[in-house]
Parts: C-alpha cells; structure tokens; sequence
C-alpha cells in the first residue's frame, strides 16, 4: 500500500537540503506523470514549492500559451510520486463532468467517478487546464470543493465525498480571471471574483534566454552550432514581443501568434531533421512547418523580415 511522505524540497530539486518539505507518497501510481529528463524548471517553480509547503489554498497559474504552465506542476508533481486527474476546460464543459457519470457495465449500471473525485478520494491532484474557458456558473459550481468541504454525490444516491489530506486543486489559464483585456486568446471569459479570491495565484512567463538555450542544447545534444540555437531563442524573444504588441528589432506589427518554448523545440527539431533534404533552407522551412504556415500573410511577411534580421 501506498503511504504519505515527506521531501526535502532543496534536495529533491537542488541537491541540497533546504528544510523546506513537501507532501507526497512513498511511490508513484499509474497517475504519476512520467519524468521528462529534457525538462528545466522556471524560477516561478519555487512559487508552486511554496504552495506546496504552506498552503492549503487551490493554485491558479496564468501565462502566456506554451509556457510551461501545465508541464511545470506535472514535473514537480512527479518529483513527489503524487498521481495527477487532468482534465482541460471548454465552455460546454459541466460540473458534472468532472464528478462522474452512470455507465452500464456487463448489463448493471455502475457509477463511473470523474478526475475531480478520483484526486479527492486518492489524494491527487486534480488539474484543470484553461480554466477561463469555464462558463463562470461552472467554475462557480466548484467553490465548496475548493474551501476544502465535502462533496455530496446527488446522482449516486447521495455519496458524500471527503477530500482525502493529501488532496490538492491546481488550475492554469492564459488570463488571470478577469478575462482577456489583449483579445489574443478566443474563448477566454472574466470569473467570478468570488470564484477567483479562493485561488493563491502565479504570474507564469517564458524562460529566459540562457535557460531556453540550454533546453535547446539538451535537445540537439552538439547536432547544430550553439550561435544557431542563439539565434533562434534571440528570434523567439522578439516574436513574442511582437505578439504582445511591443517594438521588437524596431519593428511595430503585432502579430496574432507566438514562438512558445514548445513551439522552440519544435522549430529545432524539425530543422535538424531538413537539413537532409533542404540544406540552407532547412531553418526557413522548418520554421514555416513549426509556426509561420498558420500566421496571417501579414504577419508571416513580418516573420520573414524579422527572420532576415537576425539571421541574415
């Protein structure tokens, strides 16, 4: 049987002890994120340590897409063998949902739980991705769950549901909860305040230059020039201010996409894999393949200027 533990946080992420510990199981489960030995941790990690160690609040992080949001909890929570019930937000996403449902097994009816309940009753996490896609009403419908109370189950004959100790909520999101005041992320709607002052709350950003250059040198492992994953992270950077609307290599187009981390590795990959076939073209096409093929004509032209720029 699986039993609750403690961790050092400084040892378990730096090697040295910290006294700072952290909840978590002896061994993983089946729910435990695998470990993704490419990953680097951001600095806003040692905010979700701090969650960890001293709050029972649920946990709301915010941040550009493809910052690493979601990979950043499942990573720390694989350091602690904790099982993850993930499940991503949508506007017609219910309640319900993520209680459970009836479903007829071998002719009986049998109620099926949902990852909301599996992570109260096993002492998981319960993840909830783009959670500002929620119809407020729904979010709403959580807020009992969140103040750390039982959960009465009306459609299994009124189960009642305690959240086991080691029971943990943690939701990401591209806004903060007062809806998307850039108009860069469809769907995204302003939460209840009341839904919201439940949360402790993270501002997530992208890496660093000198960290996404190391991930990317991690990745190719010596298979490309270090000034040329340089370069990219040097372009990813000025994308992104770009997107957000800022000058980037005296340029002042917006543009509706952005280089995320993922879409970094993507372009990196992709362009060690064309150097077979297109030579000194493979950088270009891979970035068309990893980002520019779904960008406006305008901003595609923007891409290219901004690519000549940096990279000759």
């Amino acid at each position: 049987m699986n039993r609750a533990t403690f961790f050092d946080a400084g040892l378990l992420f730096e090697g040295k002890s910290s006294h700072v510990m952290l909840p978590g199981w002896e061994s993983p489960s089946p729910f435990t994120p695998a470990k993704d030995h490419f990953y680097h941790f951001s600095r806003w990690m040692q905010d979700i340590v701090t969650w960890l160690a001293c709050s029972r609040d649920p946990l709301y992080l915010f941040g550009p897409t493809g910052c690493g949001k979601t990979s950043c909890v499942k990573q720390v929570m694989q350091a602690l063998n904790y099982p993850v019930y993930e499940l991503t937000g949508h506007s017609r996403l219910e309640f319900p949902e993520m209680v459970g449902h009836h479903t007829v097994q071998n002719g009986t009816m049998h109620y099926e739980y949902g990852p909301l309940v599996k992570a109260m009753k096993e002492g998981g996490l319960f993840l909830l991705n783009e959670i500002d896609l929620l119809d407020p009403s729904t979010a709403a419908g959580m807020n009992s769950v969140l103040d750390g109370y039982p959960l009465v189950i009306v459609e299994n004959g009124g189960e009642l549901v305690t959240p086991h100790p080691m029971f943990r909520f943690a939701a990401t999101a591209n806004s903060n909860g007062g809806s998307d005041h850039t108009g860069l992320y469809q769907g995204v709607l302003r939460q209840n305040i009341a839904f919201m002052d439940r949360f402790m709350l993270v501002e997530c950003s992208y890496m660093e230059e000198e960290q996404e250059l190391l991930l990317l040198k991690k990745y190719i492992n010596g298979r490309m020039p270090e000034e040329t994953l340089s370069r990219m992270v040097r372009f990813a950077n000025a994308v992104r201010r770009l997107f957000m609307g800022n000058d980037a290599e005296d340029m002042d187009a917006a543009i509706e996409v952005t280089l995320s981390t993922r879409t970094l590795i993507r372009w990196a990959l992709l362009t060690e894999h064309f150097q077979r076939s297109h030579g000194e073209e493979a950088l270009r096409h891979a970035l068309d393949c990893a980002l520019a093929f779904r960008a406006s004509p305008p901003s595609r032209m923007a891409l290219y200027e901004l690519h000549q720029r940096i990279f000759g």
